[in-house]
C-alpha cells in the first residue's frame, strides 16, 4: 500500500529531524517510539486514580474526608500561585505587562481560595469536626509550608518578622536571626507557658534548613525586590500598584480573616474557647491586625499600615 506524503508533513520531518540532529537524537528512533506509544488518555495524564486514592481518613466520620480533600486543593492553588511567582523572578527582561499579567493570576488564585473557603465554614457538621479533629494532634494547617515559601517569595525576610520586633531588627543582616522572629513562629507557642509548641518544633525540624536556603535564594528575586527594580515607568504603573496592592489585601487580609472566621465557628465557645489540635494561639496569630504582614509596604500610607487589617 503507497500514499503520498504532503508538502506540509515533509516540512514538519524536516523541522522535526533538524531539532533532533542538534541533540544529537535519531529521527528513525522517535518515530519507531511514536509508533510504539499508547494514546494518552485524561486519567493516566492527571494521574487521577492517584489523586482520588490520596485521601486517608483516621476517623468515621465522613466530614473527615471533606476536610483533607479541601486542604488538598489549597495545596494545589499554593503551588499554582508559586509557579507564577518563579515567572516573574526568572524573567530576564521583567516588563510591567508581564508582572501585570502574572500577578492577575496569582490574585485570581486567593480569591478564589477565599471564596472557596465555604467549603470549610458551611461543609462540614460541628460536632463531626470537633471529634475527628482529635485524631489530627498535633497537625494542624500552621505546617503548610507552601505558604510560608510564597511568603518569602513575596517580599523581604525582615517584613515577615513579628511586628514587636520588626523596627528593632531593621538593620539585621544576619537571616538565622531574622528566621528566628518571624512572625508566625509567634503563633506557634503554648498559650500558658510561651513555649514552642510540639507543632511547631515538627514544622521547624522539617523544614527550617529549607527556609533559610529559600530565604537567601529569595532575598535578591522576591516580589518586592522585582518591583524596585523595574524602570521609572513601571514603578510608576498604576495598574501594576493596584494589583500589587491587591495582591497584599487577598493574601495578609482577607485569607487570614476567613480562616479566624472559621476557627471562630467552630472553636469560640464561652467562658474558654477550645484549642487548636497544634496549640496555636488563633485567637491572636490570625487576626491580620495583629501581625500586620505587608508585602509591599512602599505601596500603602502610614495610616493604611497602622490600621493593617482593622477594616
Amino acid at each position: 500500500m503507497s500514499f503520498t506524503v504532503s508538502d506540509a508533513v515533509l516540512a514538519r520531518l524536516e523541522k522535526l529531524k533538524d531539532k533532533l540532529d542538534k541533540e544529537g537524537q535519531n529521527l528513525e528512533l522517535y518515530l519507531d517510539h511514536l509508533y510504539e506509544s499508547d494514546y494518552v488518555n485524561y486519567w493516566d495524564y492527571i494521574n487521577l486514580d492517584a489523586l482520588l486514592s490520596l485521601q486517608h481518613p483516621r476517623t468515621k466520620y465522613p466530614d473527615e474526608k471533606t476536610f483533607i480533600i479541601y486542604h488538598q486543593i489549597t495545596e494545589l492553588y499554593f503551588r499554582l500561585i508559586r509557579n507564577c511567582i518563579e515567572l516573574i523572578a526568572d524573567e530576564k527582561n521583567l516588563s510591567a505587562e508581564f508582572f501585570i499579567k502574572q500577578m492577575k493570576r496569582v490574585n485570581n488564585y486567593f480569591r478564589h481560595l477565599t471564596d472557596s473557603f465555604s467549603i470549610m465554614y458551611e461543609g462540614m457538621d460541628r460536632e463531626q469536626f470537633l471529634a475527628f479533629r482529635l485524631a489530627l494532634m498535633p497537625a494542624s494547617g500552621f505546617q503548610s509550608a507552601q505558604y510560608r515559601m510564597i511568603e518569602i517569595y513575596s517580599t523581604d525576610i525582615h517584613q515577615l518578622v513579628s511586628d514587636s520586633k520588626r523596627n528593632e531588627l531593621k538593620t539585621e543582616t544576619d537571616i538565622e536571626k531574622l528566621y528566628a522572629h518571624l512572625y508566625w513562629k509567634q503563633g506557634a507557642t503554648e498559650l500558658e507557658t510561651g513555649k514552642k509548641t510540639l507543632t511547631l518544633r515538627q514544622f521547624e525540624d522539617k523544614y527550617d534548613s529549607g527556609f533559610l536556603l529559600s530565604i537567601d535564594k529569595w532575598k535578591s528575586k522576591n516580589l518586592f525586590r522585582k518591583y524596585e527594580s523595574l524602570s521609572a515607568e513601571g514603578l510608576n504603573n498604576s495598574e501594576l500598584k493596584n494589583v500589587l496592592r491587591e495582591y497584599d489585601q487577598l493574601a495578609n487580609i482577607n485569607w487570614n480573616l476567613i480562616h479566624y472566621r472559621t476557627a471562630a465557628r467552630y472553636m469560640e465557645r464561652k467562658p474558654t474557647d477550645i484549642a487548636a489540635t497544634g496549640g496555636t494561639n488563633w485567637q491572636k496569630y490570625l487576626p491580620p491586625r495583629f501581625q500586620r504582614i505587608i508585602f509591599f509596604p512602599q505601596l500603602w500610607t502610614d495610616d493604611e499600615m497602622k490600621n493593617w487589617g482593622s477594616n
